[in-house]
């Protein structure tokens, strides 16, 4: 389980027009924001990841580095990226599913072709949206195990607005007994 103020797993990914992505090497002013899709398959996935490209460039006025990945191939996420159009949004692809599951992503086994008529994968992982600290301790996270009620961009960015403000603290670290 992720810990608010605590590290989070590595990760590391090739990216389809930016280079390799590690976590670690990042060094984001204020946050590095990791968006976890579903994949090409999922209608959902597109028009969250259109909006996450409409607002890139307020994430990196506010020091946001950005990262939208999945465990597609490298050809499924070149045509998410090609439905996009959001050249400046990095897209990281191959994601282990071991990997994902160390995030705390849920991971779905395919129900065969999708309402756009896209084939999903034998096995893939669920959304998850995460905000980690440059220090590499995870300040925000919400995993979903479906493809429907994700947190919105713009409302994340007004909250990452009022923590640069406030210097409210990660939330939700507590982890003795209850």
């Amino acid at each position: 389980m992720l810990v608010p103020r605590q590290p989070v797993p590595g990760l590391t990914l090739p990216t389809l027009d930016h280079g390799t992505f590690e976590l670690r090497s990042e060094r984001p002013e204020y946050l590095s924001l990791l968006v976890a899709y579903r994949g090409l398959h999922c209608p959902i996935c597109l028009k969250y990841l259109l909006e996450l490209g409409r607002l890139q460039p307020e994430f990196a006025q506010r020091g946001v580095s950005v990262l939208a990945f999945s465990s597609d191939t490298r050809e499924r996420a070149r045509m998410m990226a090609d439905k996009l159009k959001a050249p400046e949004l990095r897209i990281g692809y191959g994601l282990p599913l071991a990997t994902a599951r160390d995030w705390g992503l849920s991971i779905s086994a395919s129900i065969g072709t999708t309402s756009i008529g896209v084939e999903e994968p034998a096995l893939f992982s669920e959304p998850g949206v995460f905000l980690v600290r440059p220090d590499g301790t995870l300040y925000y996270g919400a995993t979903q195990t479906m493809p429907f009620a994700r947190p919105h961009f713009d409302e994340l960015l007004g909250a990452i607005d009022f923590t640069i403000a406030k210097g409210y603290p990660a939330r939700g670290e507590f982890t003795g007994a209850v």
